[in-house]
């Protein structure tokens, strides 16, 4: 096995550039067995799913929302789980501690079905135990566990010193590892929104928008109104006589956020910059976020066991490595070199029929929709994909289909107007025998296998948007991660409607500019990915 020889070679660090079908799950569960002990971390409780079908040994960690609240159904009397779950009672809407007045002293009493760490360990709880909190200390206590980013890098963002006892494996092994930037991102900086503003009490006009200091000024505002909050409710009469816990605990979370982000921004003001602002209709602020160019400064801290292992179906080392701060030499490199689907199952037609930029004119953009309206003719049949890089532009392809094809589209981003979620969309999709799928979201983390997809197209190419400020200062600091991240999101979107052997779909790309992509990025290409682009061996 490679990675046992480039372990053998003293390689602490591995990157395994694999595509679907090689197993990359399989391959994870046996570095997990060559140490005695491991964290897996994947980005989501889809492919958790898979795992824990696949290796039972793995200990799983799992959502708050996905279990039912002992206390909430004993309160509303209920003793059926399911029946607890269809009407919502779940942990993350319950209360796991509150504070009460006991003999005039404040203290904190903790959920009756709440199971400490060292009972599980010691296997001591009680029959009737939480259910998420025995999941999450088993996964603790276990040597071989499973997490997705979340619940993983809150731990070790947050809460690293009350678990470092069980902190201490042997290899951590990261899937869908190209996926690490943005899952730091979530936990450094920080996003204000006007809900927040007009809690604070404050005036969003007395900011400057454009301005780090401004937003530090806001940041502290906000922890200082929310310090004050809790004081006051504190204070109050009507606390004495009957305690709001609840209320003061979700302040001191909200003030907790605020004052950890402020204290991330100053220790490197340069590294951080201010998006412009989000606006409704009418010109109203309604949301910023202040965030970091290089998160490599911060990811050391969420890699902190002996051994990694990065995993990805499109994961380029020379970008990857210098994201995440590691050194090139330290790393090990293995590029799977062929994909194990059959060629003539994945085939991608470049059609080149317009490049689709800032500058397209309207007669570019009505020849590409007019092209995918002559592909779903031709696939009148089957069920398919259509991958755009905005809402926008998918409004503009439903405007300007034919009638009979618009019939067939369903509409399917991460918001949905109608408050459905991308799950309950494809669900409806997988119910319509010719339905298409409109999306600039669903690029990664779907399966959309066998006949829920016989055709993709792909109507542009989905660069980051560059007008963003932060987008516009990574590139400046960082020049080829702009294409290592288009790429990445290409590719991604390459695989979505073929998962295994026996799976066939055909991709269209009608975007002109994949060429310019491909050329700019022909270092960084996956060799698995040469022989379905045409690509020579470089």
């Amino acid at each position: 096995m490679e990675i046992e020889e480039k372990l053998k070679s003293g390689y602490k660090k591995i990157i395994l550039c694999a595509p679907t079908g090689v197993g990359k799950s399989l391959v994870g569960a046996t570095v997990s067995r060559y140490f005695d002990s491991s964290f897996t971390i994947t980005a989501s409780k889809h492919l958790q799913d898979q795992y824990i079908k696949d290796i039972p040994f793995l200990k799983p960690v799992k959502g708050k929302q996905n279990f039912a609240c002992l206390k909430m159904m004993e309160s509303e009397k209920i003793d059926n789980t399911r029946k607890a779950m269809r009407w919502g009672l779940t942990c993350d809407k319950g209360q796991c501690q509150e504070k009460i007045n006991k003999n005039g002293k404040e203290i904190i009493e903790v959920c009756k079905f709440k199971p400490t760490l060292k009972q599980v360990e010691d296997n001591t709880q009680e029959a009737k135990s939480c259910h998420y909190y025995y999941q999450k200390y088993d996964a603790l206590v276990s040597k071989h566990s499973l997490w997705n980013y979340h619940a993983f890098f809150q731990i070790m963002k947050f809460n690293k010193k009350l678990f470092e006892d069980y902190l201490n494996r042997k290899v951590s092994i990261f899937d869908e590892s190209h996926k690490i930037e943005d899952q730091i991102m979530q936990f450094i900086g920080f996003d204000i929104f006007s809900g927040q503003v007009e809690e604070c009490s404050l005036n969003a006009a007395k900011y400057d928008f454009a301005d780090l200091d401004s937003m530090i000024q806001l940041i502290d505002d906000i922890a200082y109104s929310y310090a004050k909050k809790i004081k006051d409710i504190k204070e109050s009469d009507s606390y004495q006589k009957e305690p709001d816990y609840e209320s003061v605990t979700r302040l001191e979370r909200r003030y907790d956020r605020a004052a950890q982000a402020k204290i991330d921004i100053l220790t490197d003001k340069d590294n951080f910059v201010v998006n412009d602002p989000v606006q409704d209709l009418n010109g109203n602020f309604r949301a910023i976020s202040v965030k970091p160019i290089d998160v490599s400064v911060f990811a050391n801290s969420f890699f902190t066991t002996e051994y990694q292992i990065f995993m990805s179906a499109t994961i380029d080392k020379f970008s990857f490595c210098e994201n995440m701060g590691l050194q090139q030499d330290d790393v090990a490199f293995i590029d799977t070199p062929k994909s194990p689907f059959p060629i003539e199952h994945r085939r991608i037609d470049l059609l080149n029929i317009k490049r689709l930029s800032y500058g397209s004119t309207e007669n570019d953009e009505l020849e590409v929709i007019k092209t995918i309206d002559r592909i779903m003719d031709e696939h009148s049949g089957e069920r398919g994909l259509i991958l755009t890089s905005s809402v926008p532009r998918g409004q503009k392809i439903l405007r300007y289909l034919s009638p009979k094809n618009t019939r067939r589209i369903r509409l399917c981003h991460s918001y949905n107007k109608d408050g459905k979620t991308q799950d309950e969309v494809i669900s409806e999709h997988a119910s319509d025998p010719t339905g298409v799928l409109l999306s600039s979201s669903l690029w990664e983390g779907v399966d959309l296998k066998d006949d829920l997809s016989r055709f993709q197209i792909i109507a542009k190419v989905p660069y980051p948007n560059y007008k963003e400020k932060r987008t516009k200062a990574k590139m400046d600091k960082f020049p080829l991660w702009y294409t290592s991240q288009t790429l990445t999101k290409l590719l991604q979107g390459f695989g979505r409607s073929i998962r295994s052997e026996d799976d066939w779909a055909k991709t269209y790309v009608l975007d002109t500019a994949v060429n310019n992509v491909f050329f700019k990025a022909q270092k960084m290409i996956p060799r698995a990915y040469y022989d379905v682009l045409g690509i020579e061996n470089l």
